[in-house]
């Protein structure tokens, strides 16, 4: 499935795999001299998973990162500055620091849309992102990340399910990382592949080694090619190892010695060096230039980050709801003509006849358009126009007289037998 790279690309995903390590590193210093406010997650040894992926993307399309994709934020072209300040909640930063972790986007330019701290729910966002770029005629794809953990949440599935049935162009990218927390992936879910889900939903699946920064890149690309084309979403399952706990608080004390030593051997920035050493699309000239390039931006990237000030208390009441216009201002990009879904040629008359579900009346008063199999479908006015034959009276007097008159005959019938008696 491995498809052939040029020369760059493959040193691309080199590269960024060597910066998202070389963030998290800068992170874990700044966590440890008390100037990063919230929580943080490593993806160290997931790093092929959200370059791979993301790489396999185009400008225009849109992505979701959760907490371990660093990686796919600057392949986007998120500056490590703004990462840096996000977690240092400084005023610069993308949410002018009103959070300390990951939670920001960029719609306008970059199209991330912010993570969501409950897992699952990025995918039917994400599906709906999908939708509203095919009703655009946009022919974008929009990809988003879960954990094996994560999976086993409802919305996963209600969203799966939600995209099989729009056949939405959409890639999830399944991060199976052994561990949901403390839990391990064996003691949730019976079984070996999670990708075996998607037949549930009717979807195609690929499954991938997460380490293989090459063969994600190729899956992916697959993926978001066939997406594009409307063959529909598609899953991808990512094996792959969390080699830290879940957040810097956690030792993973849990985790086996031999589990984390086998996975620490198969190390993606260290597989992808060698590859391209065996290649020779790699030497030591190269790959000290690129270790080069990264301390110095890192050096600039957290230099700006630490001098960028702390917001302004008066700024906490501010942005809380969006307001419209003068909070953003985004307008809905169509690359199709608007007359196609508008009226009158999307116009549809909203009409069905069901045999065997009954008449009766619509909350207009009009009868209603289904019939039952053995009848005509009734068709009238709302009652308050409804006409009879006898003098224009309306339909409901004409019957409430005739049956007054039904019921004075039968009465006096009856009391006529009873005089004979």
């Amino acid at each position: 499935m491995k498809k052939e790279l040029t020369r760059q690309q493959y040193l691309d995903l080199y590269y960024y795999m060597r910066l998202n390590r070389a963030v998290e590193d800068t992170m874990v210093k700044l966590f440890r001299q008390n100037k990063i406010v919230g929580g943080l997650y490593s993806s160290l040894g997931q790093e092929a998973i959200s370059v791979g992926t993301s790489y396999a993307l185009e400008k225009k399309d849109w992505l979701a990162p959760m907490i371990r994709n660093i990686g796919a934020l600057l392949v986007k072209g998120v500056p490590p500055r703004d990462i840096f300040m996000q977690h240092m909640a400084k005023y610069d930063s993308p949410t002018k620091g009103k959070d300390g972790t990951s939670h920001f986007g960029d719609l306008d330019n970059l199209h991330i849309v912010s993570p969501i701290s409950m897992l699952g729910d990025l995918i039917p966002v994400m599906v709906g992102v999908a939708m509203a770029g095919r009703y655009l005629g946009q022919k974008i794809v929009a990809m988003t990340w879960i954990g094996d953990g994560g999976s086993s949440t409802g919305v996963f599935h209600e969203g799966l399910n939600f995209a099989a049935t729009q056949k939405a162009p959409f890639v999830l990218v399944l991060e199976n990382n052994l561990w949901a927390y403390s839990t391990p992936v064996g003691r949730q879910v019976p079984l070996e592949n999670l990708a075996d889900r998607a037949k549930a939903y009717g979807i195609e699946s690929y499954i991938v080694d997460g380490n293989d920064v090459v063969a994600v890149y190729s899956a992916a690309k697959e993926a978001v090619e066939r997406a594009r084309a409307g063959e529909g979403p598609i899953l991808i399952e990512a094996k792959t190892f969390r080699r830290l706990g879940h957040a810097q608080h956690d030792p993973a004390e849990y985790v086996p010695k031999e589990m984390r030593s086998y996975w620490e051997a198969r190390d993606p920035i260290t597989l992808h060096e060698k590859f391209l050493t065996s290649e020779k699309l790699l030497d030591a000239g190269g790959k000290k230039e690129i270790e080069q390039k990264l301390d110095t931006l890192l050096a600039s990237e957290r230099e700006f980050a630490e001098n960028s000030p702390l917001p302004p208390g008066e700024l906490a009441e501010t942005g809380v709801y969006c307001t419209g216009d003068e909070c953003h201002k985004i307008r809905a990009k169509w690359e199709r003509p608007i007359a196609e879904v508008t009226p009158p040629k999307s116009s549809v008359a909203a009409v069905w006849t069901i045999p065997g579900f009954g008449s009766g009346k619509g909350s207009g008063g009009a009868n209603a358009p289904i019939h039952f199999g053995d009848t005509q479908t009734a068709v009238g006015k709302p009652a308050s126009e409804a006409k009879s034959a006898n003098d224009g009276k309306p339909v409901a007097k004409v019957a409430v007289k005739a049956a007054a008159k039904k019921t004075a005959k039968t009465a006096r019938a009856t009391a006529s037998r009873k005089a004979r008696r």
